[in-house]
């Protein structure tokens, strides 16, 4: 939990510093995730890094029975839910209008949320919004993911090097190889791993037969 909080903390941390130095007319970017504008990705990460307050203020679950890994699921990515969830940031969008706004309210939602996890015993369980139960420590990992990743996302709306934190690059390139070795051969560094595992780099034929050589099967990663 230590190690992954702490990976929450920082990546929030440094997108918040970001967030407020942008100007009004970054928000109207276009992002790699259309239709999705940047005010629109933020106000999906936004409501993603404070989704845990609700979460743990709701009666825990009696036994975990999903982890990181299996919360990436191909289902979770129906074009149902994708919908739902392109069309909620939208909606989401215009309640913080203001570049301002849109800093204070991402700052407002990961710090509430990480008070929420500091108050937590160990082992706690919680529900997620698709009614998957899992362990508090595996549910901030999928966070750490969803603000890291789309912080890949950002950068390249906003024309900026990546500044996904060593800590978050860590966690996510973990979870995101199923805990298997990447194959030296390879030579990627944390971030490339991330890059070529959420399809934001394309495998060149070479990397692709090394990739299915080692066994390595990506996790379902939608929005």
């Amino acid at each position: 939990m230590d190690t992954v909080r702490a990976a929450f903390r920082d990546e929030c941390e440094r997108l918040e510093e970001v967030l407020r130095g942008l100007d009004e007319a970054d928000l109207d970017r276009p992002t790699p995730c259309p239709p999705w504008a940047v005010r629109d990705l933020l106000a999906h990460v936004r409501t993603g890094a404070g989704r845990l307050v609700d979460m743990l203020a709701a009666p825990a679950p009696e036994r975990a029975e999903v982890d990181a890994a299996d919360y990436f699921g191909a289902a979770k990515f129906t074009p149902e839910v994708d919908s739902a969830r392109i069309d909620g940031a939208r909606q989401e969008a215009r309640e913080l209008p203001g570049v301002g706004e849109v800093a204070d309210g991402f700052a407002r939602a990961w710090r509430a949320a990480d008070a929420a996890v500091a108050g937590q015993p160990p082992g706690r369980l919680v529900r997620t919004r698709h009614g998957d139960a899992m362990t508090l420590t595996e549910f901030l990992r999928t966070r750490v993911v969803e603000v890291g990743v789309h912080g890949l996302d950002l950068a390249d709306a906003l024309h900026r090097r990546p500044w996904l934190t060593p800590a978050a690059a860590e966690v996510v390139a973990g979870l995101l190889a199923g805990g298997r070795p990447v194959p030296d051969g390879l030579g990627w560094d944390a971030l490339t791993l991330v890059r070529k595992a959420t399809g934001r780099a394309a495998l060149t034929d070479r990397e692709a037969m090394l990739v299915d050589r080692a066994g390595l099967r990506w996790l379902s990663f939608g929005g």
